[in-house]
């Protein structure tokens, strides 16, 4: 190989301009193959610098694919794992707290050991999963669902979303309003002033002055106050928790959000970029940070006053693209529930369909009641509920809410055995898959402590179901980006993945075409190569100037 630079030159340091020169061409070549682990970070600051990566490889990726719940996915664990070689930390290069260097003050030849190990490292790591790849006959979830994101995301990421910081500073100032008044609620009743945030002053307030329950203590001997907790004693009448678990969500919500969104916005775009993160759950959705946008609340008012802050630019439209019941729609598919399948090819409303089979009642006598409490019951089965958790959530007795589960197994058997199934499948072979052959390992299973082998129990039931839609809207994200690619003239931008929602951002002209495309090229993943569906899927695409009033 032709040497491009002499030592004396490197020691020097190279010029950032001569660098990407030279390494360009090889890295926009897509005859040879680049293996990188988490190469999203380095397509990202490759692509600000005019460079693209073509042919790319991701040891991060390969380990998901293979081992998703058995352990994490970062170099220095799986280095250990599967080459027996610990690897020489970035925290233990740079230091941390106030002796902590920037990686352009490390000393050059330990600069280089450091760089060469993590490449040679990710080299042998990616020649010892690809194989297995191969044997474990996983590459088809590796090449089709997790590849093309690394792409896909950084795109997402570039684009970003624009936020309204004037409207965010007034959202923050009403939330202050609300907070001080809940808060004069709260002393009130509790007859003087506290630290609400600090559990164990509120411990005191609850179960030594107000005396609202007998004392609960967690394991580590501390006063009890966590939401549970508080939901359990609300359920006694008493206003107190009520006011608290209002004040926390509020206090959560501008601390997280109309606060800090603020100091997110880019100077330079006017926008927020959040980083999308893969391999970060077990079941292939997606999560995002800086900042999290995947937990904003759905249900309430003030989670839609958050989701008002992103608008879209002058001239645009949002549009919000949502799969309707993704999930029981699945459940449906993968268990073959009949009763359900002939619902949903009918277009019947599968809660009041569930609410008149549970609870014996004609269909058109089904009320808002009767049909929330079959909601409830219809996702809460997915979830894997109990008895107590379903009597807790619509405010039943215990018994009441085992008759409905009972009554619920008896009008769809179907998924009692597919849940019993699957749990036997899951303990013999240590994992579940989805319908497109992502594995979930579940190493808990056949644990011996009831509450951890419980807890897999569901998460072995759920985990097909909520893992086939995360990959059903990657499919679609794949798919309309590709359309897009193809479609200069409609400049339209994907900017969000939020569960089973995709946001796009169009010209308020093209909106109405825009919104057909991505109704039909989501639709159209229930007929794709991966897996026929038994019945439809179902999209509800909506658009407008911000994301509250899409949503």
């Amino acid at each position: 190989m032709k040497k491009l630079f002499s030592a004396d030159f490197i020691a020097k340091s190279l010029k950032k301009k001569l660098v990407l020169e030279k390494i360009k061409p090889i890295l926009e070549d897509p005859s040879i193959k680049k293996v990188g682990q988490n190469i999203k970070f380095d397509f990202l600051i490759l692509s600000q610098n005019n460079i693209e990566i073509n042919s790319l490889e991701d040891t991060m990726l390969i380990s998901y694919t293979l081992d998703a719940g058995t352990n994490r996915h970062n170099l220095d664990t799986l280095s250990e794992i599967h080459l027996n070689h610990k690897t020489i930390t970035y925290k233990e290069l740079v230091g941390t707290g106030k002796n902590k260097l920037n990686f352009s003050d490390i000393a050059l030849d330990k600069a280089t050991e450091y760089a060469a190990e993590d490449a040679d490292v990710t080299l042998r790591l990616y020649n010892h999963l690809k194989a297995r790849l191969d044997e474990e006959k996983l590459n088809k979830v590796y090449e089709s669902f997790e590849k093309p994101m690394v792409k896909l995301l950084s795109k997402l990421e570039v684009n970003g979303i624009k936020v309204d910081d004037i409207y965010l500073k007034k959202l923050s100032k009403n939330f202050e309003e609300k907070l001080k008044k809940i808060e004069k609620e709260i002393y009130s009743i509790a007859g003087k002033e506290f630290n609400i945030g600090s559990p164990k002053q509120l411990g005191e307030i609850i179960y030594n002055e107000l005396k609202i329950s007998k004392l609960k203590k967690t394991k580590k001997g501390s006063l009890a106050t966590n939401a549970n907790i508080l939901e359990d004693l609300a359920l006694t009448g008493h206003k107190f928790p009520n006011l608290v678990l209002e004040w926390r969500q509020i206090s959560k919500l501008k601390n997280t959000y109309s606060d800090a969104l603020q100091d997110h916005i880019s100077k330079k775009t006017k926008r927020v970029h959040t980083s999308f993160l893969l391999a970060a759950t077990n079941t292939g959705r997606l999560a995002s940070s800086d900042p999290n946008l995947q937990n904003i609340p759905i249900k309430s008012e003030e989670g839609k006053e958050i989701r008002k802050a992103f608008i879209a630019d002058k001239k645009n439209v949002l549009i919000s693209a949502d799969y309707n019941q993704i999930e029981m729609r699945i459940l449906a598919d993968m268990a073959d529930v009949k009763e359900l399948k002939k619902a949903f090819k009918n277009n019947e409303d599968i809660h009041s369909l569930t609410a008149s089979q549970v609870f014996n009642v004609p269909i058109n006598k089904v009320n808002d009641d009767l049909r929330r409490k079959a909601k409830t019951i219809n996702f809460g089965i997915i979830y894997g509920i109990t008895q107590y958790g379903l009597a807790k959530q619509i405010s039943v007795s215990n018994q009441e809410a085992l008759d409905f589960i009972n009554s619920y197994f008896k009008n769809f058997p179907e998924i009692k055995d597919y849940m019993s199934s699957t749990i036997s499948i899951c303990r013999k072979q240590g994992y579940v898959s989805n319908i497109f052959g992502r594995r979930i390992h579940l190493r808990g299973i056949n644990d011996k402590n009831f509450n951890i082998r419980s807890f897999q129990e569901r998460a072995a039931i759920n985990a097909p179901i909520q893992g086939s839609a995360a990959d059903i809207v990657r499919l679609a994200m794949i798919k309309i980006n590709k359309l897009i690619e193809n479609d200069k003239k409609l400049q339209t931008k994907m900017l969000l993945q939020i569960h089973d929602e995709l946001i796009f951002e169009c010209l308020e002209k093209d909106a109405m075409y825009i919104k057909k495309t991505i109704k039909e090229a989501m639709i159209s993943i229930s007929n794709s190569e991966y897996h026929m569906f038994s019945i439809p899927l179902k999209v509800h695409v909506n658009s407008g100037y911000n994301w509250g009033e899409i949503h």
